[in-house]
């Protein structure tokens, strides 16, 4: 299923997606708490006893054991720890768990052995149990072709193999779902390629270089499935490209074509270093954009917070003597007090609509195209914002353009890539119309021309790049313009938002406190006279 399709998904099917989803990441939950608490009670039971014994029997001699010498009892006759491994490995439970890893992995040899083994077109996803080169017992998933391809792999990595399935089971488990899909950060993609970048410059073999990447990344679990079958597949003889497109939607399609196109000229470093100086741009980008968004944001949910609080909590009060002193009302201040007495008896009946209509409005967004083109339409149609979104837009789509064209990736392969790596339905349409000008021998330039999302200045400079057969130099100038703008547009829209709200607050706020104390001055005439 495509991208596109996904996003079309009807909007009955939310409620089945969402149980499916639920009931997959509760058996999740649920397998994770049993096997920890098996591993708690083993510490508490058989390690605690093992760390006292090893120390009653000899505390110096024992100090420096090897943890994996213990486990597979390879020390020599003349080790002066053989005392204590004879009666560690002769220990009951010892022996049976070792009797138990010994039948496992006769079994999985037999298996491999007598097996009609089938590589797979796709991946499958197989469990495993074997024991790592540091003796530690490790269970985990990969994505193969076969038992046989998955065994090799894991034993060339010096791993002690001793179980490995793969069933509907395991599928429904650790399959991934598209809507908790994998996504690299920006952040991490950066240091990814920035240190990757610079193991192949250092001479290191890229396989060599994606496993030490693995060890770095050793404590953000959710990538550690996704680079092992990225070592699996170089292992088995993948090209690069292949091995980071199966991984789904963790790495974008741009990165993907650009080691594609990287691959057939060999220059893999140069890459490897250009998509990193191009992910930090666009990580700047994307940054002013939130910045820009953030800061009105909470100001206004700061101020709607202020009002909230001032006609639940602090009216009431006002309203109690008014009503006792039966002083006259006028029309602010009964509107005041009706709008009080609205929200108290209405404030968690609002909460729930306002929840409710975010998360049918995120849905609509999201999946219905229709919609999120006109909504599109009507924030880029906004005074200043309008812009800010175009800007930002431009500035992507143009160092993004200029990325393509130098690494010489096909045009139409470019306009593909870049109605992907948007979300904004306009320039989507503007992608689409481009690819159909190719195809009928028109220049790119005509889809941008005299089109309101498209400025005057990035289609004049664009016409001058295709004349000159500068395009994507072209592009990287027009990106560049348009980045300052962005950035220089961010700063103006603070400057600007920060003092109208404050007049807007203290507007709302004042014309509260008039309506509340002019009643008050005539209830002390009222007194005097």
């Amino acid at each position: 299923m495509t991208q596109e399709e996904k996003k079309q998904i009807p909007i009955f099917l939310f409620p089945f997606i969402g149980m499916y989803t639920a009931l997959k990441y509760i058996f999740l939950v649920i397998y994770d708490i049993i096997l920890f608490a098996i591993k708690g009670i083993k510490f508490i039971f058989l390690d605690i006893f093992v760390i006292t014994v090893n120390k009653i029997m000899n505390k110096d001699q024992v100090k420096n054991i090897n943890q994996n010498e213990i486990i597979n009892n390879q020390l020599n006759s003349e080790n002066p720890n053989n005392k204590y491994l004879e009666f560690y490995n002769n220990l009951w439970f010892v022996k049976k768990q070792k009797k138990k890893l010994e039948e496992q992995r006769q079994k999985l040899v037999n298996e491999l052995q007598t097996e009609n083994i089938i590589r797979s077109e796709n991946p499958k996803i197989f469990w495993y149990k074997a024991r790592n080169s540091n003796g530690k017992m490790e269970t985990g998933t990969i994505n193969g072709y076969s038992k046989l391809d998955v065994n090799t792999f894991l034993l060339q990595e010096g791993y002690t193999v001793y179980a490995i399935r793969s069933d509907k089971t395991i599928d429904f488990l650790y399959g991934e779902s598209s809507i908790f899909a994998v996504k690299m950060s920006n952040k991490d993609l950066l240091f990814w390629l920035t240190q990757l970048s610079t193991y192949i410059r250092a001479g290191i073999s890229l396989t060599d270089g994606v496993k030490i990447l693995n060890n770095q990344f050793k404590k953000k679990k959710q990538y550690r499935k996704a680079f092992q079958s990225i070592i699996y597949e170089l292992t088995m003889g993948a090209n690069f490209s292949s091995a980071l497109e199966k991984q789904g939607n963790m790495f974008p399609a741009l990165l993907i074509n650009m080691i594609k196109a990287a691959e057939a000229t060999g220059d893999l470093e140069a890459t490897l270093a250009d998509m990193a100086n191009y992910y930090e741009e666009i990580d700047k980008t994307h940054k002013q954009m939130v910045s820009a968004i953030m800061y009105p944001s909470v100001i206004t949910v700061f101020a709607i917070g202020v009002i909230v609080f001032i006609l639940m909590f602090v009216i009431p009060q006002f309203i109690k003597i008014y009503r006792e002193s039966n002083a006259t009302i006028n029309g602010l201040t009964l509107f005041i007090i009706n709008l009080s007495d609205f929200l108290q008896g209405n404030i968690w009946y609002l909460v729930i609509f306002l929840i409710i209509g975010i998360i049918v409005f995120y849905m609509c967004y999201k999946y219905i195209k229709a919609f999120r083109k006109n909504v599109q339409h009507f924030l880029m149609h906004l005074p200043l914002f309008g812009n800010l979104i175009i800007y930002s837009e431009l500035t992507i789509f143009t160092k993004t353009f200029a990325s393509l064209l130098a690494n010489n990736v096909f045009i139409t392969d470019s306009m593909g890539i870049l109605s992907r790596l948007t979300n904004n339905e306009i320039y989507k349409d503007i992608m689409q119309d481009t690819i159909n000008n190719i195809v009928k021998g028109n220049k790119i330039s005509e889809s941008f021309k005299n089109h309101w999302a498209i400025p005057e200045v990035a289609y004049y400079m664009m016409v001058t790049g295709e004349s000159t057969g500068q395009l994507a130099d072209m592009m990287d100038k027009v990106s560049n313009y348009y980045s300052e703008m962005h950035r220089s547009l961010v700063n103006n829209l603070k400057a600007f938002i920060e003092p109208i709200l404050i007049v807007v607050l203290a507007f709302v706020v004042g014309l509260i406190i008039i309506a509340v104390i002019v009643p008050m001055f005539e209830l002390m005439n009222q007194l005097e006279a």
